[in-house]
């Protein structure tokens, strides 16, 4: 069935994390008949399993229903359904840009949160035409008239044509279709034009090789066409059309303003380029599409078996998942306490804790994860810049001018009660405060903080210190100088490189004098002493010391008195120990790793 332009409407879902998206696309997929009684599941387009124990969405999905509306006509709705998590904006961005509208589900008992209001601004940013929704009405904490007002003070958008529903009950799910069809705009593009195609995702499927979702600008695409990629000018022949209704199904073309999915037999994700702009090979384009920024790592850190004997397991599992997920990378390392391993870059910490929890879940490795880092930014003497991801690799000071790290925007949203303890942390954290501004009894707050102060463990205090009510949300503003060292950590004379962290100069001697106290307590005692010491270049910022075992070598020996035979021993046994303590291994249990990784979290 072709279906003409202003018969089809493509919008994407947006909103903070649990305000509903997923039950609500779940309802319209039911509404339009997508799937029977029997199909349906819950959150049916979260496909992986950690999306449904979490109750997150990770990947964008899209599904193509069939409507007929109170006016008789007949529509075509796709829908994109997208997460709402922070790490995840990039997967957003780039659904919104295929579609010419959105709709907004804001939780009618919480209100306005952080997330919310980052992806309804990508949305106006792209002139899309927005629908509030009231989701969760049928509780009986929900406040219409409050989350309209907030909505209104907050966003800045008229709610007058908001709808109230239920993603549970199903009330207002037709009114939801109704708006769609009579408030947002049809797609713009010409059917007979040569092909301008945008390629939204792509994800590796066992059977089909990479499948590629695209949304057709202008032209059509069709079975056995010639295409070519515009980024790595390559040409493909199109095996496969379809589209998913949210089953896939085959199709012979999709026309201009439709979403679908095409496999060409590339075997290699990275031979397809999110963004990119997909043309017919035989009649080229003159210019691509804008397309989207690349996603960029903002976090690293070491990934390391337990078992050493898991290394190629692991590295087994690494390329496996980046066929799924372009977006994080991995490169060998090697650490002198803990063996080979890898250095893996993240969108952020939630994408690490969802990498992590994938690798041992279904490759069953079991994994030690070293601090958590962000880039810096070494600009040398000889006016040349490198990136810096392990602090490890930090050259040498004396050829270093300064060093720049990371800075974000922070928006966070809370109740007026907690703010004092909120504003007390960003401090502590050496935050900027730019904003802040009332919508009720709630509080919305702007800080530029360090990335690297917020990488570690800033979420789980903000949502421990509000009981859960505060909502935390951050976008990258650029590098910043800062006063940066390299504080490295000595186990008896010698430097334990996976210890090693850049931190600001005014926490270096507590966070130093901490690790030496938690190492204290892990390594276990040897025959010698040892001593723990934290230092930055060759001054030693904190120590402790592990007392050696005593051995009692003058037992054998009746009689006092200080006799030659009892300091010969004495002597003996002293220069044994000198000679274990110059020869000796200090071995570092796992455990102590684990332990100081802890102490970031707990500062």
């Amino acid at each position: 069935m072709s279906n003409t332009l202003e018969n089809i409407r493509n919008f994407a879902i947006i909103a903070h994390i649990d305000h509903g998206k997923s039950t609500i696309a779940d309802r319209i997929i039911h509404t339009c008949g997508g799937l029977t009684d029997r199909e349906m599941k819950a959150q049916v387009l979260d496909s992986m399993d950690i999306e449904r124990e979490r109750g997150i969405t990770i990947k964008a999905q899209t599904v193509k229903l069939n409507y007929k509306a109170k006016d008789g006509k007949n529509y075509v709705l796709n829908i994109i359904d997208t997460p709402g998590h922070v790490d995840f904006s990039y997967e957003v961005s780039r659904s919104l840009y295929a579609c010419e509208g959105s709709i907004l589900i804001v939780d009618s008992t919480q209100g306005v949160e952080a997330q919310t209001l980052a992806n309804v601004y990508q949305a106006l940013d792209i002139n899309h035409e927005i629908i509030p929704v009231l989701n969760k009405i049928d509780l009986p904490a929900s406040d219409i008239e409050k989350t309209k007002k907030q909505i209104e003070d907050v966003i800045g958008i008229d709610t007058s044509i908001a709808v109230p529903c239920s993603g549970k009950t199903g009330d207002g799910i037709d009114e939801i279709l109704e708006k769609i069809v009579s408030s947002l705009p049809g797609p713009k593009g010409v059917k007979d034009d040569k092909l301008k195609c945008l390629l939204v995702d792509s994800w590796y499927d066992t059977y089909l090789g990479v499948v590629i979702l695209v949304r057709v600008i202008d032209g059509k695409i069709s079975k056995n066409m010639k295409i070519k990629m515009m980024s790595t000018n390559q040409d493909y022949i199109v095996e496969k059309v379809g589209v998913f209704t949210p089953k896939p199904k085959d199709i012979n073309e999709l026309n201009a303003g439709e979403i679908g999915f095409i496999t060409t037999g590339i075997k290699v994700l990275s031979d397809t380029k999110v963004g990119d702009t997909i043309c017919d090979a035989n009649n080229i384009l003159k210019e691509a599409l804008p397309g989207f920024k690349p996603s960029k790592p903002v976090v690293f850190c070491g990934l390391f078996p337990v078992d050493s004997s898991e290394y190629q397991k692991l590295k087994d599992g690494l390329a496996k998942l980046q066929l799924n997920d372009a977006s994080f990378s991995f490169e060998p390392e090697s650490s002198s306490a803990l063996g080979l391993g890898f250095r893996c870059g993240f969108l952020g910490l939630l994408h690490l804790e969802i990498i992590t929890e994938r690798l041992e879940r279904e490759f069953d490795i079991n994994l030690l994860t070293t601090t958590p880092g962000v880039v810096y930014k070494i600009h040398m003497n000889n006016g040349k810049v490198q990136d810096l991801q392990n602090p490890s690799s930090l050259p040498d000071p004396t050829y270093i001018k300064f060093i720049e790290e990371p800075w974000i925007k922070a928006t966070i949203i809370t109740p007026d009660q907690y703010l004092g303890s909120i504003i007390k942390m960003c401090q502590s954290k050496r935050g900027i405060q730019t904003n802040l501004s009332y919508s009720g009894n709630r509080a919305v707050i702007n800080y530029e903080l360090p990335l690297n102060e917020v990488v570690f463990d800033f979420n789980d205090r903000l949502k421990s210190m509000t009981s859960g009510y505060a909502s935390f949300d951050y976008e990258l503003i650029g590098h910043r100088e800062g006063e940066l060292v390299k504080m490295g950590i000595l186990v008896n004379g010698e430097p334990v490189d996976a210890l090693a962290m850049m931190i600001h100069k005014d926490f270096a001697q507590s966070t130093g004098r901490e690790v030496c106290e938690k190492l204290k307590d892990l390594i276990p005692r040897h025959n010698f002493m040892i001593p723990i010491q934290a230092a930055i270049g060759g001054k030693i910022i904190a120590r402790e010391t592990i007392k050696g075992f005593k051995k009692d070598v003058l037992t054998k020996i009746h009689g006092g008195g200080a006799t030659d035979r009892k300091r010969k021993l004495l002597e003996k046994q002293k220069r044994g120990k000198a000679r274990s303590k110059q020869f000796g291994k200090v071995e570092i249990p796992q455990e102590a790793f684990i332990g100081v990784l802890k102490i970031n979290k707990d500062l």
